[in-house]
């Protein structure tokens, strides 16, 4: 009995720390809907092998991966803004193309910008989520934002 209690307190610490930028990374990648799904399916599957998971050095990358594959089986392409991106008063919130813009990045690329830029995550944060090097996250940041400046037509900030 003391070892199940322990092991649902360490899992309840960890999800506590991990489940929102589990969630939020999903959800940037897979749109609301599925990206909830996805978080949810991989801290279930956290929990059913957390004897095994807590062991690894990168527990919350390792179910981020298990949210991936999980996700696929519900993909779409769709990316978590509105279609009309507009506030209250009729002014854009957000660049109109920005939703088509982003969903020609690649998954790495997308992900990389939105916790980057719209999230304010640091690279190190993301690369430990995503279980690559820092130099490989700027990589996919540094060649996103070059796309998305590309298509939306607009002049790099110095």
């Amino acid at each position: 009995m003391a070892v199940e209690t322990s092991l649902r307190e360490t899992f309840t610490e960890f999800m506590v720390e991990a489940e929102p930028r589990l969630r939020r990374t999903l959800v940037s990648l897979y749109g609301p809907e599925v990206g909830r799904e996805a978080t949810a399916d991989a801290l279930a599957y956290g929990w059913e092998h957390w004897s095994k998971v807590k062991e690894m050095d990168n527990s919350a990358g390792y179910l981020f991966r298990v949210g991936q594959s999980n996700a696929k089986k519900h993909r779409r392409r769709e990316v978590p803004f509105p279609k009309e991106p507009r506030s209250s008063d009729g002014e854009h919130w957000a660049e109109p193309g920005l939703d088509h813009a982003l969903t020609d990045l690649s998954d790495h690329q997308r992900t990389s910008v939105l916790l980057i830029h719209g999230f304010d995550w640091t690279y190190e944060e993301v690369s430990q989520l995503m279980g690559v090097t820092r130099s490989t996250v700027q990589r996919h940041t540094e060649r996103g934002m070059a796309k998305l400046r590309k298509a939306l037509e607009v002049q790099s900030v110095a």
